[in-house]
Formats: structure tokens, C-alpha cells, sequence
């Protein structure tokens, strides 16, 4: 309840709206984050498995962005000791989060390509 109630309050003025908004976007920002994450919401994968998943990202910017968003508490690396050992990235429960978000963002891409193209 205390939540929504914060909401309702960051809604009613601009300055921390945007605010929210901006810390969202550091977290999220950049060409490789979202895919990389929505890649991750179909379960965990293995660096490469994300490499072929994401088309066009290179192996050092793959590297990259998923330092960085293990440094933010989006994604955990997970190390099996095994023989080779076996390196899985998966999202974190506030990853996990991110489901909604990029769940409209497709909703809204599908609608804004069928606009596009009806020109």
C-alpha cells in the first residue's frame, strides 16, 4: 500500500517524476540493456546463447553491459562448479521487475509498426 501510495505522490509533482524516470533510465539505458534483459525474462542463458539471441552485439559489448547490469542489481552471473565450469546469466528478482515495462514497450512497438506502415 505504502507504494502506491509514493506513486500517487511522485506522480503529482514533475520534478520527481522525471527524477524516477531518470533513475530508471540510467539503470536501463543504452542500445543493449533492453534486449539483453528480455532476452534474460525467457530464463537463463549462457553468454553465448545471449550472443546469438542479440543480433549484431559484440562479444566485448556483451561483456559490457552485462558488468554493468550486475552492478545494478538486474542481472546475476552464476557460476556452476563444474567440469568445464558453466558461466548462466540470470535476471534478478528487481530484473524480474522489468517484465511489465518491456512487456508494454513490445505492446506499444507492434502498435507503432502497424501505424507506420499503414502511411
Amino acid at each position: 500500500m505504502r507504494e502506491l501510495e509514493v506513486f500517487e505522490e511522485v506522480k503529482m509533482c514533475s520534478r520527481s517524476y522525471i527524477l524516477a524516470v531518470n533513475d530508471t533510465l540510467n539503470v536501463v539505458s543504452g542500445k543493449w540493456k533492453i534486449p539483453i534483459i528480455a532476452s534474460l525474462l525467457h530464463g537463463k542463458k549462457r553468454f553465448k546463447e545471449l550472443q546469438d539471441t542479440i543480433d549484431k552485439i559484440t562479444p566485448r559489448m556483451l561483456s559490457k553491459e552485462l558488468k554493468e547490469l550486475e552492478l545494478n542489481s538486474i542481472v546475476n552471473r552464476v557460476i556452476h562448479s563444474t567440469r568445464p565450469v558453466l558461466i548462466e546469466y540470470e535476471l534478478t528478482p528487481s530484473g524480474n521487475n522489468l517484465t511489465e515495462v518491456i512487456d508494454s514497450m513490445v505492446k506499444w512497438g507492434l502498435n507503432h509498426r502497424d501505424v507506420s506502415i499503414q502511411k
